[in-house]
């Protein structure tokens, strides 16, 4: 009997991953959340963050942003605004992007609606930076 389930992770533009998997987990708004073949169904929001999944000798980590996870028994979808694999990150491209926000919410106040689109720049492009940073380390 496997131990695995289906992880699929989808954006606007495309199908990332299709794959099977003995475990993921993934940031949830209200907390990161973990998996196994078997877990409860449920739906969440999710936030940007990283999400992991692997088997037994193989891990892997993505750059997650705003989206939905909707868990089975035997399958996770992810639908994300964004998913990006570590490898795939342009790291000095991340860290131009964490500069830029930094700049723009240090010229705006907290009332306008552009200090709150930087704020979500800069989070985003934040764990860009972690998640590529990982594979820089290896």
């Amino acid at each position: 009997m496997s131990d695995t389930f289906l992880l699929e992770i989808v954006t606007p533009y495309k199908l990332i991953l299709s794959e099977d998997v003995e475990h993921m987990t993934a940031p949830g708004v209200e907390g990161e959340f973990g998996v196994l073949k078997g877990h409860t169904s449920f739906l969440t929001a999710l936030k940007p963050g990283e999400l992991t999944y692997g088997r037994a000798n193989f891990h892997c980590t993505l750059a997650v942003s705003w989206g939905y996870a909707e868990v089975g028994p035997d399958k996770v979808t992810i639908l994300a605004e964004t998913a990006e694999k570590a490898e795939e990150i342009d790291l000095e491209r991340a860290k131009a992007a964490v500069a830029i926000a930094e700049e723009k919410i240090k010229k705006l106040t907290k009332d306008e609606k552009e200090y709150l689109e930087a704020v979500a720049s800069l989070e985003k492009a934040v764990i860009r930076v972690q998640v590529a940073g990982k594979v820089s380390a290896k």
